[in-house]
């Protein structure tokens, strides 16, 4: 079994070859940047349409294959323009190769993923990403959302604070940085509602501390520490309700070692064992995307049945059912 898959949910356009048993063949990807500002959805549409071609070919040729058995791609959730040029060109490459087509859930096959890269079993996952801040667990065929940021999810919470204080996109590596130059804690607020957070009120006095001449270096260490401390809390408390011994960190904002820092500490106190997924895998990817084909590869639809495919932006986690188990 040998899988090509297209990422374009967001900021990423990926491609990627993964074999039956996981191995990942080839992974080439392009990620819409700035210098100043965020996205902007048809930019970043038009930014997939110019790069496609070199990504997918780039892969094929990285993979070293011919022959493959399966196209896979991420219908959902996602900003709609980059899930249609996603769509459109999976469909364009499984009608060239002659072979079925499958749409997946691009938050499921994170959290598949995980498993895949780190060998955890059944962990409690703490899901961060731009748009996307979720506790989960696998429960009664489903994975299920113990917990989530209620507003809006920390990567982009994180973005529209380095956009204010002028930083490009992706804002986090550059307010990791900042962070570590950071002299004084500014207390922001801390809102933890049983497994969920709320982190619109943090952005906001956030922003108006840094109008009123507090430091960028104060803030980004203030920032990270008060969130990254509000999702340490809620993730304990996820293991505690669950019995779970297992807490997996995935997403992009899983790059950040001070994020993973705080987690590994909680889960020693407590007993657990701590898995994050690789920089190299934890943000968006086509290898994920690639090997959630395979695991259902069974629901796959071929050439002449293609139009009953379609996108679905707004899919959560929790509407999936895990019938690859």
């Amino acid at each position: 079994m040998k899988c090509i898959a297209i990422e374009s949910t967001a900021h990423t356009f990926g491609c990627s070859v993964v074999d039956g048993d996981g191995n990942v063949l080839s992974d080439v990807r392009d990620a819409y940047k700035t210098d100043k500002g965020g996205m902007i959805p048809m930019d970043v549409a038009k930014h997939h349409v110019e790069v496609k071609d070199k990504v997918i070919g780039g892969a094929i040729e990285q993979s070293g294959q011919k022959k493959f058995d399966l196209v896979s791609f991420s219908c959902s959730p996602g900003i709609p323009p980059c899930l249609k040029v996603g769509i459109k060109t999976a469909k364009e490459l499984a009608r060239k190769l002659n072979v079925p087509l499958i749409g997946v859930n691009h938050c499921v096959s994170h959290l598949t993923s995980g498993l895949l890269f780190t060998g955890a079993g059944d962990p409690v996952f703490l899901f961060c990403s731009g748009a996307n801040t979720q506790i989960v667990g696998l429960e009664g065929g489903k994975y299920r959302i113990f917990g989530e940021a209620i507003s809006i999810a920390i990567g982009n919470m994180l973005d529209k604070f380095g956009r204010e204080i002028g930083f490009g996109f992706p804002a986090g590596p550059k307010i990791e940085e900042y962070a570590k130059k950071g002299k004084n804690f500014i207390e922001l607020p801390y809102v933890v509602k049983g497994m969920d957070i709320e982190l619109s009120g943090i952005l906001t006095k956030a922003i108006q501390l840094y109008r009123n001449g507090v430091s960028k270096e104060d803030l980004c260490y203030s920032l990270q520490e008060t969130v990254f401390a509000m999702l340490a809390e809620t993730s304990e408390r996820a293991l505690a309700h669950t019995g779970k011994k297992e807490l997996l960190l995935i997403g992009g904002v899983a790059a950040n070692k001070r994020f993973g820092e705080m987690l590994n500490n909680m889960c020693e106190e407590r007993g657990a064992k701590f898995f994050t997924v690789s920089l190299k895998y934890s943000a968006d990817n086509a290898a994920m995307i690639a090997w959630q084909g395979i695991l259902e590869r069974d629901f796959a639809v071929k050439p002449k049945d293609f139009d009953s495919i379609d996108i679905n932006p707004r899919q959560r986690t929790d509407q999936v059912e895990v019938s690859w188990k």
